[in-house]
Order: C-alpha cells, then structure tokens, then sequence
C-alpha cells in the first residue's frame, strides 16, 4: 500500500496531471561537501523538483555525508540512485530499488537487491521499484564498466520497449531509461515515445541531456520525469537557464 504523501505517491499524481518533473543528479563522488550550499542555490532557484544521489563508484560513507549536507540546503526530496547497497542511506527521503533489466548479470538483476535488504529491515526509507535500461548513447559508460553488460541497442526498440513492459508487468513502479553519465547521444524521441505508450507506470529519462531544448524534447516525448546530471556538473550555468518559470 502506498504511503499517503510518500514521494511515489507525488510522482504519480504529477503524471496525472502532466506536470513535468526534473531531478538533478548529485554525484557523491565528484561533489564535495564544501561545493553542496552554491550548488544548492542554484538548485533551489530553478525548476528541479527533485534531486537525485548516487554513482556508478563512490566510497564508504560519503553519500551519507553528502545527503545530509543536502538536507539543510533544501526542502526538495533527495531519493538514492545507488550503484551498489554501499550507498543506502535513512538521510534520504526514498530510494531507487534498481534493477537492471537491460543486463542479464544477475548482481544487477537481483543479487545487489537482495543483499540491501539487512539495511533495508533497520531503517525507514521509501524504496521505489525501478525497472532500469542502459540505452547505447556511442560510448562506453561507467555503468556499462562496473555491471559488466552492455547497453541496449537503438536499433531494436521492440526490444527496448519489451523489457519496459516486461518490467512493469514484473511489478517494477517506474521505468527509467539511461543514456549514462556524459552519453554522446541523450534517448531518441522516437524510443521515449514508444515506450511511453506501452507501459502506464511513470518514464524517467536521463542522460546526454544538456539544452533546454532537449530538455523540451525529452518532455514532449513522454518523458514524465528527467534527470540531469553531467551538463550540471560541467556547466553550473545551465541551473541559470532553468529558472522556476521556464516551465509551467
């Protein structure tokens, strides 16, 4: 049963009503705690309604850090983006239970999962079933590196959008369709446009996305959400752009 007012619960009642939703994401491991408060105002002042931690490699007990620097910097909800169990934290709002359906290696599949859940037991936190995808975007990325799998190909969205149903048929809460950190190339339209028409739970869209007008692209698309993470890490001036009134 889903918790009234618990952050999945926000995110489906956007999507009904088609507000769009923008998360930053926060790299634990390229962001220190000294960079969190400018990094924040900025934050604060655009039209982010979300901001997303975590990474493909981060050390022991620095997301926990980081997120509770966070946490006196702003109201918006902080949910967990883990690349493995190291990075649960209860200082966050909620969690991303990922699994990478994209993959056929089962500690990504299922293994990291199950060994989350002895943190799991002993904290309050949201967890969030996500059905995860790495679409190839032209080159190697650091997700693709540390699961060992290869991403999905562009040239067989049948079998991008059939993984995304598979998923959600499994019981997975959203969909979230990754380019990967610094992608060449961000999720066509023509794919977030597929997909969205199959499956009825929330798409999230991220990677390679570094223009307003992408950005836009992304949302017309079917994007109910967007993460931006890189053309921020790169270009702080990009939060500027996005004033709260970009977007209604």
């Amino acid at each position: 049963m889903k918790r009234k007012n618990s952050i999945y619960s926000q995110i489906l009642e956007s999507t009904s009503e088609g507000k769009r939703m923008l998360a930053v994401l926060i790299d634990p491991d390229k962001m220190t705690i000294e960079m969190v408060s400018n990094f924040l105002i900025k934050v604060n002042a655009s039209i982010a309604t979300h901001i997303f931690v975590g990474g493909s490699t981060v050390d022991a007990f620095v997301t926990e850090k980081i997120v509770s620097e966070i946490k006196t910097q702003t109201t918006l909800p902080i949910v967990l983006f883990p690349g493995d169990v190291s990075q649960i934290t209860n200082k966050a709002d909620a969690l991303l239970f990922l699994s990478l359906l994209s993959g056929r290696n089962p500690e990504y599949l299922i293994g990291q999962q199950v060994k989350a859940v002895s943190i799991l037991r002993d904290i309050s936190l949201e967890v969030i079933s996500t059905g995860y995808l790495l679409i190839e975007n032209g080159k190697e990325t650091a997700v693709q590196k540390v699961t060992n799998t290869k991403p999905m190909s562009v040239e067989d969205i049948d079998n991008i959008v059939d993984t995304a149903k598979a998923g959600e048929l499994l019981g997975m809460k959203l969909i979230y369709l990754e380019a990967g950190s610094g992608a060449l190339q961000a999720i066509a339209s023509n794919i977030i446009q597929k997909v969205k028409n199959e499956i009825e739970i929330p798409l999230i869209v991220g990677g390679g996305i570094r223009t307003k007008e992408q950005l836009e692209n992304a949302y017309l698309s079917g994007a109910d959400m967007v993460v931006i993470g890189t053309a921020f890490e790169n270009n702080e001036s990009f939060l500027d752009s996005l004033k709260s009134n970009m977007i209604d």
